[in-house]
């Protein structure tokens, strides 16, 4: 079965949210705070775990690190409907600019952020 698309899952929200009349709490950044919130319990999970350890997790972490991915892409949805952003156009538009910001020819194989191509 196929994953629902976000505007399916922009939709189930927008009922869940209504249902309950939770729609006064959810401004902007009520709603930003609380992607922030869950992004922390996310990284709960990850602290003080070795980058091995972190690549291999329990399957119950996993079931449990996957609720909180879901949380976070949940606040996220719930966000971008508040404010109008597609969030697709927007993903597609960052990838564009972080490919010119970042040519692959120049960066490939570096971990630093910010890479001057005269220091390469």
């Amino acid at each position: 079965m196929a994953a629902p698309g976000l505007e399916t899952i922009r939709d189930r929200l927008r009922a869940f949210t209504a249902e309950r009349d939770w729609g006064q709490y959810h401004s902007p950044k009520n709603l930003a705070m609380a992607l922030a919130g869950e992004v922390g319990e996310l990284l709960e999970h990850f602290q003080w775990l070795t980058e091995a350890q972190s690549a291999a997790l329990a399957p119950e972490t996993l079931r449990a690190v996957e609720l909180e991915m879901a949380d976070v892409l949940l606040y996220l949805v719930c966000l971008a409907d508040k404010l109008g952003v597609d969030l697709l156009d927007a993903a597609a538009r960052k990838i564009e600019l972080n490919a010119k910001k970042y040519p692959a020819d120049l960066v490939r194989g570096h971990a630093a952020k910010h890479i001057e191509p005269d220091t390469l």
